[in-house]
């Protein structure tokens, strides 16, 4: 295999992240023909089918699960030694990838346009994870520069740094009788059904936390792992919901969900921005490190004061 580029390698790591030919090629800014023949000359290079293909669907053989092992190690050290490089230069060009849990979607892209209007040499790929456990195993495997979450992990030696509060609060459809009563104490959400995010998420585990501070018992009636399928949910009737005021924004400002101004919230939770600590920083992820360290808290405070002050009113 002495003849396997690089190129090859990224590729074939898009095309395994993506299952899709098609779709890798979109992201790679290829044509979908050069992308199957970079394939076919890895697989040449190999000697064995690194993708089994049935019809239109491709998946990843016994062998290009292993192989996508090694290639990830590979480009993550070259990786390394381009932001090394780069530190040296002190260039704040490059590929900058932030890694996020899906509640953090919706205010990070916000900074990121801003950072870049600061510094437009930075290319910027998103990584979203549906929960925590997946953002954990993108920083494992170093797939991603920074990552934007709640709970610092304890699962790997990390450097965790919070830049902004994060509330999260109880949601109710409009016209709800708890929204009736002024300030309602835990126990009165007792008769009424929830829809919560899936064990694992930080939402679920914060709202484990409040519980069972309080010595709650909630009737959950459905659990998703999509905040906008619990938002549709909530709002077509089917029952309570605990999310992050940062998901909401939108629909409590029209009207469409409100908030439960239950005693003891909104629960008050961190955002962190974190790196692996055996992790070199290129000049681009220290830029946006320092960039949301300084612009995050801000930038939440202006989208969440209206929020609740309406609430309070």
């Amino acid at each position: 295999m002495k003849n396997v580029t690089f190129r090859q390698l990224r590729v074939f790591t898009e095309v395994a992240r993506h299952l899709s030919f098609a779709r890798a090629a979109e992201a790679l800014h290829l044509t979908p023909p050069a992308v199957t023949m970079q394939v076919k000359e890895l697989e040449s290079q190999v000697g064995m089918a690194l993708f089994e293909r049935s019809g239109r669907g491709v998946s990843l053989s016994t062998a290009g699960e292993y192989y996508l092992v090694y290639a990830k190690r590979l480009l993550a050290t070259l990786k390394d030694a381009d932001d090394a490089m780069a530190r040296f230069q002190r260039l704040e060009t490059g590929l900058l990838t932030i890694g996020m849990v899906s509640t953090a979607k919706y205010f990070v892209p916000r900074l990121l346009a801003r950072f870049r209007e600061e510094h437009p040499g930075v290319d910027v790929r998103l990584q979203v994870s549906q929960n925590r456990e997946q953002l954990l195993e993108l920083l494992h495997a170093n797939e991603c520069d920074l990552a934007v979450m709640g709970r610092p992990p304890k699962e790997l030696a990390t450097r965790a740094e919070p830049f902004a509060a994060h509330p999260l609060v109880f949601v109710a459809p409009p016209g709800h009788p708890l929204l009736r009563v002024g300030h309602p104490p835990l126990e009165a959400l007792a008769p009424y059904q929830f829809i919560v995010r899936e064990p694992g998420s930080g939402t679920r585990n914060a709202m484990e936390w409040f519980f069972h501070e309080q010595r709650f018992e909630p009737r959950i009636s459905m659990e998703m792992s999509s905040n906008e399928t619990i938002k549709q949910a909530v709002m077509a009737g089917m029952g309570l919901s605990f999310l992050s005021l940062h998901t909401i924004g939108l629909e409590v400002k029209t009207g469409l969900l409100h908030l439960i101004d239950v005693e003891g919230t909104p629960v008050m939770r961190s955002w962190n921005v974190v790196h692996l600590l055996s992790k070199l920083l290129s000049p681009s992820a220290e830029a946006f490190r320092y960039f949301i360290l300084e612009e995050g808290e801000a930038h939440l405070v202006a989208h969440d004061t209206p929020l609740l002050s309406t609430n309070a009113a």
